[in-house]
């Protein structure tokens, strides 16, 4: 699903316009994106936790010049969904 469908059906279900609903959208997102900006976590009861997760320094390879690189510690956001969520996922989503 892309953001685009997200909206459309968002807006079927509430029977507001696309645009507003797009609007909100991102501003949900946006408030999402802001707060891990800031390093803080985003927790939804019940669907899951946007968070910052650190990542340790270590020692890579550029193989094209055949030399250890250093890489650096870093931070990455993430999300971990709730475990109801992936309970009712792994019930009713079908193994392809």
């Amino acid at each position: 699903m892309t953001k685009a469908e997200l909206v459309a059906a968002i807006s079927s279900k509430l029977g507001t316009e696309k645009n507003e609903t797009q609007r909100i959208v991102e501003a949900f997102m946006q408030e999402i994106r802001a707060s891990l900006y800031n390093g803080n976590n985003v927790y939804l009861r019940g669907f899951g936790s946007f968070i910052v997760k650190t990542r340790a320094a270590k020692t890579g390879r550029n193989i094209s010049k055949n030399i250890a690189i250093e890489i650096p510690a870093h931070n990455i956001p993430a999300f971990k969904p709730a475990k109801t969520f992936v309970e009712k996922v792994k019930t009713k989503v079908p193994v392809k």
